[in-house]
């Protein structure tokens, strides 16, 4: 058996929601004569997702939604599922990227689920006549949602999108405990270096800063937030973490990871007062936050580890994680967020996908939010396969919680 098979059922087995929405397609069909058309990380996680999406009838085209993210051996592992077509290589070039982004739209899907938009975009940009047969999409992840809304406040987003990422089961989840856990143990084993006693400066405090600052004071770190938002820099302060602007805490970082999704989160002016080995890393979905040209520049000589790049300036060594790439999964050993994670990550998914096939075709061009009845959905079936039962409301208290009236 390969071993891109043999991490695909490893998985497997950490996956109850999937599997068990993946026994539900299997009876129902709902994608029955659809294409289905992916750019995702693709590793073991995703090929769940996919063998789903296929089992519901699907014919799936997928391919990389990052050049170093992909594990070659899953990718080969998807071409010999039924109906499955992937064409994701790790370590690929800007032009082979795009290349199998067109050869995921050359098989003209109906349905796009997106980590990043970039299907969307190179629809919307240079293949426009796929807009008249594409019913709608899935977008998965932070950055994207926000060039998602970018182009419905322009008038420019022409069919529907589900932002999966914004809703509680991928906060809750997948941003904070998945960002958390994943991109810390893929620092820790691409460097071999101690969290605890450390000073780790969090760029942003979003759901997936928070996650991390929390993940990281549990490991004994000293934790500093740096922040645009008054009201999430104050967060921060009363959850016990120091505030500072990034140009105070690049003087006394050990490890800086960032999580905004904007670009020059650490520029030049930060890397002047960076102490003698700085680890930068970055969590976020594009490789803009941390000035990678600046450091090329400048520096006296670039050194090539396997997963680090040591830049010297000045006699300083200055360490980027992953070419400054998404760090939990473009490490060699980064294995992106853990598995029970994206398990409810790729149920919402998956149910959304199912949505937009059922009711594309009647919602208006734009953002979409998740539909409640998914969300609650994907909860009660983790809920359900770790035995766990909640309380229900009385009608006495169905009354009560809606009524303006409640006495004195």
């Amino acid at each position: 058996m390969s071993t891109g098979k043999l991490k695909i059922e490893w998985a497997a087995q950490y996956m109850p929601v999937i599997a068990a929405i993946k026994k539900q397609f299997a009876r129902e069909k709902p994608f029955a004569g659809m294409t289905i058309g992916m750019a995702l990380h693709v590793e073991a996680k995703t090929a769940n997702l996919v063998s789903t999406l296929a089992a519901g009838g699907a014919e799936v085209h997928i391919t990389g939604c990052n050049p170093l993210s992909t594990q070659d051996d899953v990718a080969e592992a998807l071409n010999h599922v039924k109906n499955v077509h992937c064409y994701a290589k790790r370590a690929c070039t800007v032009e082979e990227y795009y290349a199998a982004i067109d050869k995921v739209l050359d098989a003209k899907p109906v349905i796009t689920i997106d980590d990043g938009m970039d299907l969307i975009h190179y629809i919307h940009t240079k293949r426009r006549d796929l807009l008249k047969t594409v019913i709608g999409g899935c977008e998965e992840t932070t950055t994207g949602i926000h060039r998602l809304r970018a182009m419905e406040a322009e008038g420019k987003l022409e069919f529907p999108v589900v932002a999966v990422n914004d809703t509680p089961m991928k906060h809750f989840f997948d941003n904070v405990h998945g960002t958390g856990e994943s991109v810390l143990s893929s620092i820790m084993i691409t460097t071999n270096t101690l969290i605890a006693g450390k000073y780790i400066v969090v760029a942003g405090y979003g759901y997936c800063g928070r996650g991390l600052a929390r993940k990281a004071h549990g490991l004994g770190a000293k934790v500093v937030v740096t922040e645009i938002d008054p009201r999430r820099a104050l967060e921060a302060h009363m959850d016990g973490f120091m505030v500072m602007t990034m140009e105070q805490a690049a003087a006394i970082g050990d490890i800086f990871i960032t999580t905004t999704g904007n670009t020059g989160i650490i520029a030049g002016k930060h890397f002047k007062k960076l102490k003698e080995g700085a680890i930068l890393s970055n969590a976020g979905h594009f490789n803009v936050e941390i000035d990678i040209d600046w450091l090329q520049k400048h520096a006296d000589k670039i050194i090539k580890r396997d997963g680090i790049d040591t830049y010297i300036i000045r006699g300083r060594a200055v360490h980027v994680l992953a070419e400054g790439r998404l760090v939990n999964l473009a490490t060699p050993k980064g294995m992106g967020h853990p598995i029970e994670v994206m398990d409810l990550s790729f149920a919402l998914q998956a149910l959304c996908t199912q949505y937009i096939a059922k009711s594309g075709k009647k919602l208006k061009a734009g953002v979409h939010e998740v539909p409640n009845e998914i969300d609650e959905d994907v909860a009660n079936l983790k809920l359900s396969s770790l035995g766990l039962s909640i309380d229900k409301l009385t009608k006495e208290q169905q009354k009560y919680s809606c009524s303006w009236d409640i006495g004195t």
